[in-house]
């Protein structure tokens, strides 16, 4: 976890996710913060965990912190956050260590976080339920006006 301590200690990270928490300060639905990428790393981790799939916890959370990081080029720019996500990470993964093969793992999965079409045990396929399954849709003081639709809504606990 090494590696992934220098991500979250990286100036580009730092900066970008105070800006991100700048703009999303009077957001009513769910933010991205370190609570959201931190249950996204942790239920992806627990999944992998009972698939048996050989996927490094580092590789888990460094996706995981950065997969929505490209949220504040997509309110300043208009651009889709998880290519801007992707840019972002490819440059913060090879200043922290990371192989080409790993980068592009994870760079793949953060273009992919919104709508994959993957076989279910890739690792695109767990990391997209994964942060579909870390929002608390029970306990939202905006479930009411959330665009999600009813069904999407988690409405029990699994991890």
């Amino acid at each position: 976890m090494e590696r992934f301590q220098k991500i979250v200690c990286h100036e580009t990270y730092k900066q970008t996710y105070e800006k991100l928490q700048e703009l999303e300060k009077d957001r009513e639905f769910c933010g991205h913060d370190m609570e959201h990428f931190l249950s996204v790393a942790r239920i992806s981790y627990l999944m992998v965990l009972e698939k048996n799939l050989d996927i490094p916890k580092d590789i888990i959370y460094a996706t995981a912190f950065l997969h929505d990081m490209g949220r504040a080029d997509q309110y300043e720019k208009g651009i889709s956050h998880d290519e801007a996500g992707a840019i972002l990470a490819e440059e913060i993964l090879k200043d922290c260590g990371y192989t080409a093969a790993e980068r592009k793992i994870m760079v793949d999965t953060i273009l992919k976080h919104r709508d994959v079409e993957e076989k279910e045990d890739s690792f695109a396929a767990i990391f997209y339920r994964a942060d579909k399954l870390s929002r608390d849709c029970i306990h939202c003081k905006a479930r009411q006006e959330c665009y999600w639709p009813q069904e999407k809504k988690n409405s029990r606990y699994i991890y």
